[in-house]
């Protein structure tokens, strides 16, 4: 071996790479990394309870804003103050924003204890609209009972919320004692307490929600798993019962006869408030006519402030906003079917399937009508038409979702996680960290890399 002048071996140098030959990681695609991002962020723990407050919250607000705009000329027509409907639904949504927050406070044991008092007090109510000087028809239907000047409420709407908290704490002991393979504990007492329930509603009229509880029937008996034939047996049942309502009902038929009607007809099925909510869709375009600009409200379209609300939304606010509307509540859709799916409480299922059944179903039916792709069924959208009978439960069953959210084992964790930023420390919370004289601010870095270690990725 060779030796340099020094005596020493001469050093081998290692022969460079060329740059080619270097290993680099592949560069993440641009959308792929977005799309990486947003699904780890839809994957947390508090995804479902931020889109349940955050939806809900917005629809309220902005049916809370519509309200005001569509119903300012009906107001003025009756003699009535412009601001009158919307400050009676400001006072509803007060009152229901009280009852979300009970609910989502209250334990699940409560809930269940709450579902008897609730059924009891909506079938008592329900029956006592139909004794005459009680009860009082609004529209043709006899559904209402009168709390004195002009407030009214509409018990039926109070028998969803029984529905749902009934039949799911129902279903759930049923599970627990393992009885829902035999096709009697499935159906009894379920099934006869709902047709009950939809007797006390169609004596007054109302089949718009009657459709309604009958699709959360049908909700917490496909959550529950029951059989295909049952199932069949069922639905075949209720359809032939709800096809005898319609055809024995000249005005339900001419409801059917106004499903695509593109402009008024001669006769019972005028269709004058359908093809009207048509008119109002057609001239929003993208962003509408502005906030308070609409036509079809001086008295074209009936019923603009509560049941074809969509539709003044539409002319107002275009295209744009009813397609925020429809995200919003997917979104609320969504959240409810992974509350439903991700929890080991029966129970909570039942009752989170129940409610997203519930809110998706009506949603789907009002705007379907106003779409003319429906029948009118005379149900208003949840959250955001005018009528406090109807806010309130719904309120309540938001307040239930945002409970069984918060109850899920990754959002407690998540929850007891994060550090409260104002108000007071919590027990055991040292305090901040003084940092020494002229020592450089981090801004919580130590924080934030130990909130990414975290394996649930929740701050």
């Amino acid at each position: 071996m060779p030796s340099s002048r020094t005596g020493r071996p001469p050093v081998q140098r290692a022969s460079r790479r060329p740059r080619s030959a270097v290993l680099r990681p592949p560069r993440e695609n641009p959308v792929q990394r977005l799309y990486t991002r947003a699904r780890k962020a839809w994957d947390r723990p508090l995804t479902a309870y931020y889109l349940i407050v955050g939806g809900s919250v917005l629809i309220t607000v902005l049916g809370l804003v519509m309200v005001y705009s569509a119903s300012q000329i009906t107001a003025l027509q009756l003699s009535l103050p412009g601001s009158y409907f919307f400050r009676k639904q400001f006072l509803a949504a007060l009152i229901g924003g009280a009852l979300l927050f009970a609910a989502s406070r209250m334990p699940v044991k409560l809930h269940r204890a709450l579902a008897y008092p609730i059924l009891a007090g909506a079938v008592f109510l329900m029956a006592l609209v139909q004794v005459p000087g009680i009860g009082m028809a609004v529209n043709g239907n006899q559904n209402w009972i009168s709390l004195g000047g002009s407030f009214q409420i509409q018990p039926s709407e109070f028998g969803k919320l029984a529905l749902v908290l009934w039949g799911a704490d129902l279903i759930a002991r049923k599970q627990e004692r393992r009885l829902l393979t035999q096709w009697k504990h499935m159906l009894v007492p379920l099934v006869p307490v709902a047709f009950l329930l939809l007797g006390l509603i169609m004596l007054g009229g109302d089949m718009g929600t009657a459709i309604i509880l009958t699709a959360i029937l049908f909700g917490l008996l496909w959550l529950a798993g029951a059989p295909t034939r049952l199932f069949a047996g069922v639905l075949s049942v209720a359809g032939l019962i709800g096809v005898t309502l319609i055809k024995t009902s000249p005005n339900r038929m001419a409801r059917l006869a106004c499903i695509g009607a593109t402009e008024p007809k001669a006769g019972v099925a005028d269709c004058w408030q359908a093809v009207h909510g048509i008119y109002a869709l057609a001239s929003g375009g993208l962003f509408g006519s502005g906030l308070g600009a609409s036509v079809e409200k001086w008295g074209q379209l009936p019923e603009a402030h509560t049941d074809f609300i969509f539709a003044v939304t539409g002319e107002e606010l275009g295209l744009a906003g009813t397609l925020s509307v429809l995200a919003l509540f997917a979104a609320l859709g969504y959240a409810g079917i992974r509350v439903a799916g991700r929890t080991e409480d029966p129970f909570v299922r039942y009752a989170a399937g129940g409610v997203t059944t519930w809110i998706t179903a009506q949603a789907v039916i009002n705007i379907g009508a106003v779409l003319g792709l429906l029948p009118i069924a005379g149900v208003p959208l949840p959250l955001f038409s005018y009528g406090g009978s109807a806010l309130l439960p719904t309120m309540f069953a938001i307040g239930l979702l945002i409970a069984f959210a918060r109850d899920e084992p990754a959002a407690r964790a998540a929850l007891a996680m994060r550090q409260p930023r104002f108000g007071r420390k919590r027990a055991g919370d040292p305090g901040p960290v003084r940092r020494p004289t002229g020592a450089p601010r981090r801004w919580n870095t130590m924080r934030r890399r130990a909130s990414a270690a975290r394996s649930s990725g929740e701050r």
